[in-house]
C-alpha cells in the first residue's frame, strides 16, 4: 500500500493510519517534494509528484499497489491512476479518508471557510513545508481536472474505490459522494461524529472501516 499525505503541502503525518494496516500489509509512506525531509527544490507541480510516485513504486519493485490517502491524498492517487493507462494497470484499488473530489466548487469553498471561522478545526501537527507547495501543486492539479474527457475517464474506470468520510468534517462532502457514485466500483461510508482527522477521536471506528475496505478491495 502507498499512502498519500494531504495538503498539498503536508509532511508525513499518516503514521496512525499506517499502524492500522501494517500488521497485514506492507505500507509505504513518503513526503512530497518541499515537505518535511524531502528535497525542497521548487518542483512542486502535480506532474512531478506523479512521476515521483512512479519512482517510489519502482524502487520497491511493486507491479501492483493499493493506493490510499487522507484529505487531498485521494485526489493525488486518482490523478496518478487517470494520468496514463500503465499507471492505471498498476493500481489494485483506492481508499480515500476524509477526502476525494474533482470539482473546484465556489460554494464548497464558501461553506468550508464559514465553518472554519465558526467551528475551527483540530490539527494533528504543525506542518514543515515550503509555502510554495500548496499553490504550485493546486494550480497544476486544477489544470488536470479541467480535461474535457475527465468525467468520461472516471465513469469508464473500473477500479475498486472506497471513501471513508467524517460526519463532522467542516468540508462539505457532496463532491466525494458524487465521485463515489461516478466510479463504477466506488462506494462511500460516513463515520458519525468524526472530524477531518478521524483518528484523533474515532480511531477504533476508522481502524475497523479501513481494514474492512482494504480487505474487500483486495478480495475482488
Amino acid at each position: 500500500m502507498l499512502l498519500f499525505n494531504g495538503g498539498p503541502g503536508c509532511d508525513d503525518y499518516l503514521r496512525p493510519l499506517a499502524e492500522m494496516l501494517s500488521h497485514s500489509y506492507q505500507v509505504i509512506r513518503f513526503e512530497a517534494r518541499g515537505c518535511g525531509n524531502s528535497v525542497w527544490d521548487g518542483r512542486y507541480d502535480m506532474q512531478t509528484l506523479l512521476a515521483d510516485t512512479d519512482r517510489i513504486l519502482d524502487h520497491y519493485q511493486l507491479d501492483r499497489v493499493l493506493l490510499a490517502g487522507h484529505s487531498f491524498g485521494p485526489d493525488v492517487a486518482l490523478a496518478w491512476i487517470l494520468s496514463n493507462p500503465d499507471r492505471a494497470r498498476r493500481a489494485a484499488g483506492l481508499v480515500g479518508i476524509a477526502g476525494g473530489r474533482i470539482v473546484n466548487d465556489r460554494q464548497w469553498h464558501e461553506i468550508y471557510r464559514q465553518r472554519l471561522q465558526t467551528e475551527g478545526e483540530a490539527q494533528s501537527q504543525n506542518w514543515n513545508a515550503d509555502p510554495a507547495v500548496n499553490p504550485d501543486c493546486m494550480a497544476s492539479y486544477r489544470e488536470m481536472m479541467q480535461k474535457p474527457d475527465l468525467l468520461r475517464q472516471i465513469a469508464d474506470l473500473y477500479l475498486p474505490a472506497h471513501y471513508i468520510m467524517a460526519g463532522n468534517d467542516i468540508r462539505p462532502d457532496w463532491p466525494t459522494r458524487q465521485l463515489a457514485n461516478l466510479l463504477p466500483a466506488g462506494d462511500y461510508e460516513v463515520i458519525a461524529g468524526a472530524s477531518h482527522v478521524i483518528w484523533l477521536s474515532h480511531a477504533e471506528a476508522l481502524n475497523r472501516a479501513l481494514n474492512q475496505a482494504v480487505s474487500r478491495i483486495l478480495d475482488q
